[in-house]
């Protein structure tokens, strides 16, 4: 059963430093690192590879999104352990203007490979799939905690004997990851980059997937030479009452579908609490 869950965001953006960037696999509004971003992802490799043997995670999960695979890259070298992707922890957009297409996404675990060697595409297969229509704060909610209640189940099933695991993400889809382990939608959140959030099972009493976790460290940049920097919550894009802004999607997709969307294990009953 899993017992500790590290949860980091990716490193420094190079579209933070520089407009003139492109990304390696070609996905629209898919920045990889800047270099400031690639010495954040050493310096939590490096901080991981220095806890006690039994407080490592034993696997590794990133987003499929290029700077997520980057800053996760090298803990798996440091650990030896294989990269599983999971699109279940990608970027949260907003929703998409009608008529404007949809949102990218990034290319399977297969196809990333090619620029990640330590990807394990049999190793692991996505277990959900955002919508590519994009979200408002109340449905990254929604996706994050049904992400949770059917990949931790599916994890411990398939992988009964990892205790401690890893995931990267980006800064929204942590703060809902959080709130979901906790519980508390209401949760002050803010996640600079490359900041670490360490949650572990609640002793006794609740032990399910939404709610049934403790913080021990929470968005902490204390492992990062020049602490948190960068950092996020929603508030810097919330209009009221969870409401965001439109956004225009890609117009070389008016014609695709949003498929597939939502949990991709049909066996293990979806959990999203509800709404009061």
């Amino acid at each position: 059963m899993i017992e500790k869950i590290y949860i980091i965001r990716h490193g420094f953006r190079l579209n933070w430093v520089t407009t003139n960037w492109t990304s390696p696999t070609g996905l629209p509004r898919d920045p990889p690192l800047a270099a400031y971003g690639e010495a954040q992802a050493e310096e939590v490799a490096q901080y991981i590879l220095s806890l006690p043997e039994d407080e490592r995670p034993t696997a590794v999960f990133s987003s499929p999104f290029y700077r997520c695979l980057q800053t996760t890259q090298p803990t798996a070298q440091a650990l030896k352990l294989p990269l599983y992707v999971d699109h279940g922890l990608g970027e949260w957009y907003l929703p998409v203007a009608p008529g404007t297409g949809l949102h990218p996404r990034p290319a399977s675990a297969s196809t990333l490979k090619q620029w990640f060697p330590e990807i394990d595409p049999a190793g692991w297969s996505t277990t959900w799939y955002p919508s590519r229509r994009g979200e408002d704060i109340e449905q990254i909610h929604d996706r994050v905690d049904g992400y949770l209640s059917v990949f931790l189940p599916h994890l411990e099933r398939v992988y009964p004997k990892h205790r401690v695991i890893m995931l990267v993400s980006h800064a929204a889809t942590i703060i809902a990851l959080v709130r979901g382990l906790v519980g508390d939608r209401g949760l002050p959140v803010r996640v600079g980059c490359c900041t670490l959030s360490e949650l572990v099972r609640k002793e006794g009493g609740d032990r399910g997937v939404i709610g049934g976790w403790e913080v021990k460290r929470f968005v902490d940049g204390a492992h990062l030479k020049d602490g948190a920097l960068r950092d996020w919550g929603f508030e810097d894009i919330e209009i009221a009452h969870g409401k965001v802004i439109h956004d225009r999607g890609e117009a070389d997709s008016t014609l695709e579908e949003d498929q597939p969307v939502g949990s991709q294990v049909p066996d293990i009953q979806v959990q999203i609490p509800a709404r009061m």
